[in-house]
């Protein structure tokens, strides 16, 4: 897997952060709920961090996910307003873009994104899980979500609400992108 620019800078930030507030690989691997050696891979720069481990990094780290993904820390309180397809893009691998929706609001309660899968039908589909809740709203395309073993197909307007330490995973079919909407609380 290719790894971009955006990934080996969000890479930097993550050990730069967790060095400044002086905590060590093995307390924030124990605070994400993952193990030291993917803490030492994520600043590496040389694989992908999954978006829910830069989420809680954020909250072990006591910044907010935009100082992470960006470098920047959000400023508006009253509100954040985004127009169409110009929020913050977040591409941590080939197949996953993420546009932001809400990075710029401090201290924001859910994390709001527009997610882009691009096809692999040859790959492995690859699961992660995290803390909290999700919310899935399909609005081009047709996607395979396996939550928890459990194969679902969703076309354009299918929600789905599910508990987010199930093991998730998602792949576009049909040889075309899919589109959704997602809120990770």
């Amino acid at each position: 897997m290719e790894i971009n620019e955006q990934i080996k800078l969000m890479a930097m930030r993550l050990r730069s952060l967790r060095e400044d507030v002086d905590m060590s690989a093995a307390e924030l691997a124990e605070k994400c709920g993952v193990t030291p050696d993917d803490i030492i891979r994520y600043e590496s720069g040389e694989s992908d961090i999954p978006m829910n481990f830069l989420c809680n990094a954020a909250t072990a780290l006591g910044v907010e996910p935009l100082e992470l993904f960006a470098g920047d820390a959000p400023t508006m309180t009253n509100y954040w307003l985004v127009r169409k397809g110009k929020g913050p893009v977040i591409e941590r691998q080939k197949a996953y873009k993420y546009q932001a929706l809400a990075m710029g609001f401090k201290h924001a309660k859910a994390s709001p994104f527009i997610v882009t899968v691009d096809p692999k039908m040859e790959e492995t589909m690859h699961l992660n899980s995290h803390e909290g809740q999700e919310f899935n709203l399909v609005l081009k395309g047709t996607l395979l979500l396996n939550i928890g073993g459990k194969e679902l197909i969703l076309e354009p307007g299918d929600s789905i609400y599910f508990d987010a330490l199930q093991p998730h995973g998602m792949r576009a079919l049909n040889g075309e992108p899919a589109r959704f909407f997602a809120i990770i609380i």
